[in-house]
């Protein structure tokens, strides 16, 4: 067999197999060198991890076909569509595992039983497990892929860098895993949403930032002059996410031996930080980003403009400037100034006007294509995803009303709430993405069954209802039962009667559940049979045409 011959190293490759060596060594010493067995079996996965990349990259020095492609073809954009792959199929493998954990916990609520008194499974792991695993891990792949995917189409232009996309791709995953079995190994921080210890947040940083890098990098050398407004909701969640990270996980270590680190705020001004951080994680991750999905899938997919390109520009800008004061609803009621609970719940109030705005936009781009919905199942997946996103925008404001929240707070209508938006805004217009994105992506004519995506659409559905209805009854039953008192001005009930009231609708929840989780199973084996059935058409390329400002 004849060697391969030496075709030389970029310098971008230089510097990537020198940092992936400098990381293998530094990680095998901390390996070898800590006492603490998880912070060790991390090490070691950051080890083999920062090996496989420096011989990968070494390896490409060898390949002639590894050169660097031409960034167009015969006058067209060459795409990078294969990180985008990568980040689809992962979106879909954490989902359905973090459905299953979600399920799981359900059922841990209403049979105890089932934390099986180990202390990797019980409830207290496996909770940020299943909200980072749905979060993170699939909606976090979801935003990196439809990201990448947009900013390419709609720039004309392949994305920048070579290696950073990968990186980007596979850092991220590589990111998820140690956040994820740190919690299994009791590795956390114990602050929502932002459990990862300092080295997982000091590695994401580094990724998410080459992410930032690559995003503006497309967008710099794009063919097209006008950057369409779903790049604008990107940028925005990218930048946003990244100032929150840092300010939020500002920590010292107490060693590079441990995982132990200690945040540098404390008292309120560390709750004000964390709920500056997690309700704009909810703002910009879980509304903004999705929201740049909604203005380039739903057009796509209705074959429709954007019903007003003026309002998605006002819709843009007022939410970003809103949102970012919403935090201190969060803490009605505790040792923050009452001021700037006040400011929390008037600016949470004001995002009815941009959030509902964005709504209308997105359901009034159907504007002479409604019949599309009878025959389009995923298309009606995206558009019934604006809806919730419009009933989730407009609870979530009621809920940071003072008074409101007196009974609310605590109970689980807030995990109503927060899944009404979860399953039925940022769960639906994903599967959307992603049932449109796998056809392009791997050149397919069309899905393998669309009957297959109307029973995922129908049974997530009923499950997204009774979740939503059991949590809605099972809140407010909960608030009135605490507060409850009888004549001689004692509790009414004791604090073990309301947990056993809540048993039925914890049972509800967890059917609920399991309907969601279902549904994800049927749509995951639809994808594959689209990808490997060559009962599936492949087509020269993928149909693109859109009537869109900037494509």
């Amino acid at each position: 067999m004849a060697s391969k011959a030496l075709r030389g190293l970029t310098s971008a490759e230089v510097g990537a197999a020198t940092t992936a060596a400098l990381l293998f060594f530094v990680c095998l010493i901390v390996a070898g060198m800590t006492d603490h067995s998880g912070y060790a079996f991390h090490m070691v996965i950051f080890t083999l991890a920062s090996g496989w990349a420096f011989f990968t990259v070494i390896n490409r020095g060898f390949d002639p076909e590894s050169a660097p492609p031409p960034r167009t073809i015969d006058g067209k954009p060459n795409y990078n569509m294969g990180p985008i792959k990568v980040a689809t199929i992962a979106a879909m493998g954490w989902g359905i595992a973090g459905f299953l954990v979600g399920l799981v916990i359900a059922l841990q609520l209403a049979f105890p039983a089932l934390n099986f008194d180990l202390p990797w499974t019980n409830f207290g792991r496996l909770r940020p497990l299943h909200t980072s695993a749905v979060i993170f891990a699939f909606g976090g792949n979801v935003l990196i892929a439809t990201s990448l995917y947009v900013v390419q189409r709609t720039c004309r232009a392949r994305l920048a860098g070579e290696l950073a996309p990968w990186f980007v791709v596979l850092g991220y995953n590589l990111f998820i895993v140690i956040a994820g079995t740190g919690y299994l190994l009791g590795i956390t921080q114990g602050k929502e949403y932002a459990e990862p210890e300092w080295y997982a947040d000091l590695f994401l940083t580094t990724v998410w930032v080459t992410y930032l890098l690559v995003f503006l990098g497309t967008i710099w050398r794009r063919d097209e002059p006008h950057i369409y407004v779903a790049n604008w909701f990107f940028i925005g969640f990218i930048v946003t996410i990244a100032v929150l990270h840092l300010g939020n996980n500002a920590a010292i270590p107490v060693s590079i031996l441990s995982p132990k680190s200690y945040i540098i705020w404390s008292g309120i001004q560390d709750a004000m930080f964390q709920w500056w951080y997690g309700h704009n994680a909810v703002g910009f991750f879980l509304t903004a980003g999705f929201l740049g999905i909604m203005y380039y899938f739903i057009p796509k997919r209705a074959e429709r403009p954007v019903y007003s390109y003026r309002l998605s520009i006002i819709h843009f800008w007022s939410l970003i400037f809103m949102y970012i004061w919403a935090g201190p609803h969060h803490l009605h009621y505790t040792a923050l100034p009452d001021w700037a609970q006040t400011l929390g719940m008037t600016f949470s109030i004001m995002l009815w006007m941009p959030s509902w705005g964005g709504m209308i936009n997105g359901l009034m781009t159907l504007s002479g294509a409604w019949d599309r919905l009878r025959t389009d199942p995923v298309l009606r997946m995206m558009v019934v995803s604006v809806a919730f996103y419009g009933m989730a925008t407009f609870e979530g404001p009621l809920m940071s009303i003072k008074a409101v929240n007196a009974l609310s707070h605590y109970t689980d209508w807030t995990i109503g709430h927060v899944h009404s938006g979860a399953l039925g805004w940022v769960g639906y217009i994903s599967f959307g993405a992603i049932y449109c994105l796998v056809p392009w992506l791997w050149k397919k004519e069309r899905l393998y069954s669309d009957r297959l995506v109307e029973w995922h659409f129908w049974i997530s559905t009923i499950g997204i209802v009774l979740y939503i209805s059991a949590m809605w009854v099972s809140g407010i039953m909960q608030g009135l039962m605490w507060r409850a008192y009888t004549n001689l001005g004692f509790l009414e009930y004791s604090f073990v009667e309301t947990v056993e009231a809540m048993h039925p609708y914890y049972v509800i929840r967890a059917l609920g559940g399991l309907l969601f989780l279902c549904g994800a199973l049927i749509m995951a084996y639809n994808l594959w049979r689209t990808i490997v059935d060559p009962a599936v058409r492949s087509v020269a390329v993928a149909r693109q045409s859109v009537p869109m400002a900037a494509e």
